[in-house]
């Protein structure tokens, strides 16, 4: 068995207790580790008036359910040494750099200054009244927040990162290693500052996609706040204009990229009564469209939502991680406190081992190991939502990761869910045409409406039908130019004829008859998309063992479609309970299986597969409510990418970890003999710790 499954595999943990309806939620700045994050929770839960508080360290954010107000909780947090501000989904203003608003950046860099000048003043052999003093005043002006939040932690009776450093620092003073401890804390705060940075730029995932959607709309020619504008107001849409709400198309003709929600690498044509989405760009033509959501309930608005949901998740992976943390900290911080004193009762010198000590102390902080898995959630999740794919959360991350079956439903996933006639058996064909397309005239089937047209795009004259009359399940009868014709499937073919006539080969066969004698067959198949062609062969390349078709439709039938997409097995005619017996029965068999659909009738599968991925969900609130993961277009080629992305995810989470123990373990064992300098040891944390994160943040990328 590989050794580093059963961390990164845990089992499947019970879901994470959501935030009560009504909570407020705040953007908390300056986290950079979990405890931090601890340390900023237990801050605000103590608060009178708060009832709960959640602070989530992979996307930044902090749910707070209570009737304490903004300015107590924001005063709370900035005590701990953070700060905090109630979160708004709306498109963000410009922002300076980070490192220009940032105090603590501030800080660091007029540290970094004075460490060099203490630096060349000690080269120069300055005296030590010269240096020394240089040497303190760094450590106070980078220091100063790392020492703050380290007297909360403390009164919290926390170890955290902020707590071992300020201990190591204070021990090299201590001892007369001034500069020592001046480069662990400037090291330190530069590490922070570097990594809160780039935990930034990951979670500004959110903010990007909420960046998309304009401030303003046009209305009756005037432009106005999108906040102002209600569901069914009348809007007009430029060439390249972003889409400022959801709305559906009145007149008008465009080419819409609608890349930013559903990953779609090339312009879709829209016109009147086809829907559009916010933060979607008009390329060409000049639209007029009816809004129908206001701008905080817009598909833009759902997905920034559940996108940063999914960021602040935890991963089962990260739950090990914290309680192994739990232990390793105190643990080492013993096993250093044992170092600096058991060794004087035999005579050691106190300056060496408290030293040595020191660096322990520093290799104690497990803030690379802490920040492996969730940068890499946060990161995947925000990768994943620029291609138009939704995962939601880490769980969700994880378990896709490791899919080994992949089911498949048939119509509207692996076809685009529009039968069209591809063949006719009569005499006269035409004329066979124009008559099935009377009887079926005022059917609402989805195969009565492809023969419609098939007869209207022939240009055919339909005669006109009377007495209709639908047969649910068989077909349908009418009366056409004084004949009593009927049309149906399998079932009225045999209650009328007695037996039913040759299938058509992969098509969906239509009869046409009088009495008891057949007039014509019609073959009708559904349109496979495009991207079917060798999705299983994809999904082989990518991991999955076996590709299955679920489908309600015939055997004929679904063999067809299942060859072009080179599906392993197809089991057909099947209800929606026999979906779900089926998918539990495989999961039994091979492992993690991931069904896509979507239908109604794919909601018990969807619900019992490990991972349930829902089609084109950009447009149905039920998929995007439900789904572990929403592919927000049709494209099937998000499938393959959703699984590669997963498990590229889940490659760097394991490195990640392994990167961080392994470091971890090789000074644990180096520093108690001396072989470890305080520069060292915080040089190789903090290093580890960007090493990890930069690595995690190569997910935004495309895979």
């Amino acid at each position: 068995m590989n050794p580093i499954e059963l961390p990164m595999a845990p089992p499947p943990a019970p879901p994470e207790p959501t935030p009560p309806a009504g909570t407020r939620r705040f953007r908390v700045e300056g986290m950079d580790c979990g405890a931090c994050a601890k340390t900023v929770e237990e801050a605000v839960a103590g608060l009178d008036g708060v009832a709960s508080a959640q602070v989530s360290f992979g996307n930044g954010t902090m749910a707070v359910a209570g009737d304490a107000t903004d300015e107590l909780i924001a005063t709370a947090v900035a005590r701990a040494g953070y700060r905090a501000h109630p979160a708004i989904r709306k498109a963000a203003e410009p922002q300076a750099p980070y490192w220009r608003r940032d105090a603590r950046a501030l800080s660091t860099t007029v540290s970094i200054a004075l460490l060099l000048v203490a630096v060349v003043a000690s080269l120069a052999s300055a005296p030590r009244a010269v240096a020394e003093p240089l040497y303190l005043l760094s450590m106070a002006v980078g220091g100063w927040p790392i020492g703050r939040a380290a007297v909360v932690a403390l009164r919290r009776q926390r170890l955290d990162m902020n707590v071992l450093m300020g201990l190591a620092a204070v021990g090299a003073v201590g001892i007369g290693e001034y500069a020592e401890g001046a480069w662990v804390l400037v090291l330190f705060a530069v590490g922070t500052s570097l990594e809160a940075m780039a935990l930034e730029r990951s979670r500004r995932t959110v903010a990007s996609l909420m960046d998309l959607a304009p401030a303003r709309a046009r209305v009756d020619g005037q432009l106005v706040d999108v906040e102002t504008v209600t569901a069914g107001t009348v809007i007009t849409i430029r060439p390249g204009e972003r889409i400022p709400l959801d709305a559906v198309v009145e007149s008008g003709a465009s080419s819409v990229d609608q890349a930013p929600i559903t990953g779609e690498s090339v312009p879709v044509d829209k016109q009147p009564g086809d829907e559009l989405f916010a933060g979607t760009l008009n390329t060409t033509g000049v639209l007029v469209a009816r809004t129908t959501r206001a701008a905080e309930d817009s598909t833009l608005s759902r997905v920034a939502a559940l996108v940063e949901e999914a960021q602040g998740s935890r991963a089962p992976a990260e739950r090990f991680i914290d309680r192994f943390a739990a232990i390793y900290t105190p643990l080492v911080f013993g096993i250093a406190l044992a170092l600096a004193t058991v060794p004087l009762l035999f005579g050691g010198d106190a300056g060496t081992w408290l030293y040595r000590a020191l660096a322990l102390l520093i290799v104690a902080c497990p803030c690379s190991l802490v920040i492996s898995v969730p940068v890499a959630v946060v990161s995947a999740v925000g990768g994943a939502a620029r291609r138009g794919i939704l995962i939601k959360g880490g769980q969700a991350l994880e378990d896709l990761g490791r899919v080994r079956a992949v089911a498949l439903d048939k119509t509207g996933t692996l076809t685009l869910g529009l039968p069209v006639l591809r063949q006719v058996v009569a005499t006269d064909e035409d004329r066979a045409l124009a008559l099935v397309a009377a009887v079926e005239a005022d059917s609402e089937h989805p195969l009565a409406a492809a023969l419609r047209r098939a007869a209207r795009d022939r240009g055919l004259a339909v005669p006109r039908a009377e007495r209709f009359v639908s047969l649910p399940g068989r077909g349908a009868t009418a009366t056409v130019e004084g004949r009593e014709l009927w049309a149906g499937g399998p079932r009225l073919m045999r209650e009328r004829l007695g037996s039913v006539p040759p299938e058509l080969p992969g098509q969906t066969m239509i009869a046409l008859g009088e009495g008891d004698r057949l007039i014509a067959r019609f073959g009708l198949a559904d349109q496979p998309r495009a991207e079917a062609d060798g999705l299983a062969q994809t999904l082989h390349a990518a991991g999955v063992r076996r590709v299955v078709m679920l489908t309600g439709d015939t055997e004929p039938v679904a063999r067809a479609v299942a060859e072009r997409a080179g599906i392993d097995e197809v089991r057909a005619g099947l209800l929606p309970a026999d979906k779900l017996s089926y998918v539990q029965a495989l999961e039994r068999e091979v492992g993690a299986v991931a069904m896509v659909g979507d239908g109604v009738n794919d909601a018990p599968a969807l619900a019992a597969a490990r991972v349930g991925i829902a089609m084109g969900a950009a447009g149905s609130d039920v998929a995007l409510a439900n789904a572990d993961v929403a592919l927000m277009s049709d494209r099937l080629s998000g499938l393959p990418e959703a699984v590669l992305l997963a498990r590229r995810a889940l490659r760097i989470m394991r490195a990640n970890v392994i990167a961080s123990l392994a470091i971890k373990a090789v000074f644990v064992l180096l520093a108690p003999f001396g072989l470890v300098t305080l520069v060292v040891a915080i040089a190789a944390d903090m290093g580890m710790s960007l090493l990890v994160t930069f690595n995690a943040m190569r997910l935004l990328r495309a895979a």
